[in-house]
């Protein structure tokens, strides 16, 4: 399938996952290491809604009291608030909200069909005030899009007053495939942009001394307003259970 109408049109749904996942946690070969979702697929997209595994696979977990995080755009994650609280007393549970911009006519435009920004900016502070531990990703940000100051700001802004436990900026990387349905989209709603990103992105990643430029400006910006809180601890964490004591949490997997 292309990155084009294949992936806005056909879906693998793997319906056996949770039941999978328990067989491969139980292995003896498995270290209990940390499980990143959401790096490749989001596990809270519309599908999940209809198919709901992500109880399931919560479920496994936090009975192996294995480490996980969420990256995810979807405000259904909400859905599944008390398994994640459940699962955070017994493992380091941690997740990431993706929020590019709050710039109504460049959501619409770059993200058609995903929550509304300002409802995923609800549910960092759901996730925070629960004592699940979330940040924001503000990703992607695309040149000349939604790289205004004034945008970035917003975004910053309501994130630390979400209580994000972290913010950080991507700069549009564009791989082959993404490349070849991105230009043409671009052409049709930007099409004075289109001149300054085939100079930019000559690879697939934008030059070092723009994402470093991106990096330092969010800095700043968090930096001037107040910076982000630090987790909240949630009650009982790491208890003993049925299965024993837990096992201490390992390394989380990096999010990106």
């Amino acid at each position: 399938m292309d990155a084009g109408r294949d992936f806005e049109t056909k879906i693998v749904v793997k319906v056996n996952a949770p039941e999978v996942l328990r067989r491969q946690l139980g292995a003896k070969r498995w270290k209990g290491e940390g499980i990143a979702m959401g790096t490749n697929t989001d596990p809270y997209q519309r599908a999940e809604g209809r198919y709901r595994l992500m109880p399931g696979i919560i479920r496994a977990l936090t009975d192996y009291r294995n480490p996980f995080s969420i990256l995810t755009k979807g405000t259904l994650i909400l859905r599944d608030l008390d398994l994640l609280v459940e699962a955070a007393k017994v493992a380091d549970v941690s997740t990431a909200f993706s929020i590019g911009t709050l710039d109504e006519d460049a959501w619409r435009a770059s993200e058609p069909g995903t929550p509304h920004p300002r409802k995923r900016i609800d549910a960092v502070r759901a996730l925070n005030e629960a004592g699940i531990p979330c940040g924001v990703l503000m990703a992607p940000i695309l040149p000349g899009i939604s790289d205004d100051p004034r945008q970035l700001r917003e975004v910053v802004a309501a994130a630390i007053d979400a209580g994000a436990t972290h913010v950080s900026p991507i700069l549009l990387h564009l791989r082959p495939g993404v490349r070849e349905e991105f230009m043409p989209w671009l052409a049709e709603h930007y099409p004075d942009l289109v001149e300054r990103y085939e100079a930019m992105y000559r690879r697939p990643y934008a030059p070092a001394a723009d994402r470093d430029a991106l990096g330092r400006r969010v800095s700043g910006l968090i930096r001037a307003l107040g910076g982000v809180r630090p987790a909240k601890e949630p009650p009982g964490r790491f208890a003993r259970g049925p299965r024993g004591p837990a096992k201490p949490p390992g390394e989380q997997l990096t999010l990106v």
